[in-house]
């Protein structure tokens, strides 16, 4: 009865195992269907930054007046395209009282010491005649009378240029503003009635208009202090308007600041390209853009998606898993190059036809479009 017993349950073990091992074959199994592989390939790849920035007129004027008084008319508005040349404003000048009433004493001080002149002159002319006198004296009683004539003359020329705004009273050259260059009206920061200032040495004077030749813009942005370094004047980069569309304009670089600013604990440094412009595309100045830039590029080189790659925990070096039989995968590191941010060099450690493990869902994903691309 014993050993009855005993064969019952060593026949139960032995089913439990065959069961076991059934169950470990099963899953291995599965576990080897689940993994896909992808093969390394050659493509071209590039790596790229992009810099912020507003697009801007290269050539901005503000009109501003020569002389002090009130806008008596505009003729233009905002957005107008004019030529040079063309009449933007009027000022109408208003005398300051003091200025006037100081220019008119001056004429008086000058009457009296031209009158003054022209009575010793008249004399010494009288007694030069009869001998009197040399003609050293006479001389220059005739020079002082010429340097007081010229005197009373700027004075008075000094008076009609504060009342009317120039000498012969026409003022166009004074009191008419007129374009300076061909372009577009970008704005007008005076009203009819303002009272504008006169631009000199000593002050900058009213804006009274801002011409711009929308035609040449420029692009003004920063990069990053660990990108400046490979950019050089001269380089064709791409500046996108995402007003427009996401239109996308050929530049090139001009500018690359040789000092950065700190901005927001990370150094930035400005740069400058010139934008050609369709005429058909209407830009408006200090649209927003990025500036596309191309750091490095390379042709035919193996890659492969940047997905399949694993680092290790410790080293933090990258490796991938190579097959080497069914199921079996070797784990190999590797050297990387340029990356794209999607397709990374491979330089050292994998070869061509090799199968590499695809071991997370993104890079699954990733390889079931390209299989979808093909």
């Amino acid at each position: 009865m014993k050993k009855a017993l005993k064969i019952i349950v060593g026949l139960g073990l032995l089913v439990a195992l065959i069961f076991v091992l059934k169950y470990f074959k099963d899953s291995n199994s599965k576990s080897v269907e689940d993994f896909k592989t992808a093969e390394p390939f050659y493509t071209s790849i590039n790596t790229k930054t992009v810099a912020t920035g507003k697009l801007n007129p290269e050539e901005e004027v503000e009109l501003k007046p020569q002389i002090s008084g009130i806008i008596d008319k505009i003729l233009v508005e905002e957005g107008d395209i004019v030529q040079k040349g063309d009449v933007i404003a009027k000022i109408r000048v208003v005398p300051n009282e003091q200025s006037l009433v100081g220019a008119n004493g001056q004429i008086s001080t000058a009457k009296l010491a031209y009158n003054n002149s022209k009575t010793i002159y008249d004399r010494n002319k009288a007694l030069f005649d009869k001998g009197v006198i040399s003609r050293q004296d006479f001389e220059n009683s005739e020079l002082a009378l010429n340097q007081a004539n010229e005197t009373l003359r700027q004075a008075q020329n000094n008076y009609q240029i504060i009342k009317r705004g120039s000498l012969s009273g026409g003022g166009s050259a004074n009191t008419i503003i007129v374009a300076l260059i061909p372009g577009t009206i970008l704005e007008i920061p005076v009203r009819e009635g303002d009272q504008v200032i006169e631009s000199n040495n000593f002050n900058a004077g009213t804006t009274i208009a801002t011409i711009a030749d929308m035609s040449k813009m420029i692009f003004e942005g920063k990069v990053d202090e660990a990108e400046v370094g490979k950019l050089e004047e001269g380089k064709a980069i791409k500046v996108i308007l995402g007003a427009i569309g996401e239109k996308e304009f050929p530049a090139i670089l001009t500018f690359v600041a040789p000092k950065g600013m700190e901005e927001n604990g990370a150094v930035q440094f400005t740069i400058k390209a010139d934008v050609e412009v369709e005429q058909s595309t209407k830009i408006r100045a200090g649209y927003s853009a990025n500036a596309e830039i191309e750091m490095e590029s390379k042709d035919s080189v193996m890659v492969i998606k940047e997905s399949l790659l694993q680092f290790n925990r410790i080293t933090e070096k990258p490796f991938v898993e190579v097959q080497i039989g069914d199921g079996q995968f070797e784990k190999k590191n590797v050297e990387l190059g340029l990356s794209d941010g999607i397709n990374v060099e491979i330089t050292e450690g994998v070869k061509e036809g090799d199968k590499i493990k695809v071991w997370n869902k993104a890079s699954e994903e990733n390889n079931d479009d390209d299989d979808d691309d093909e």
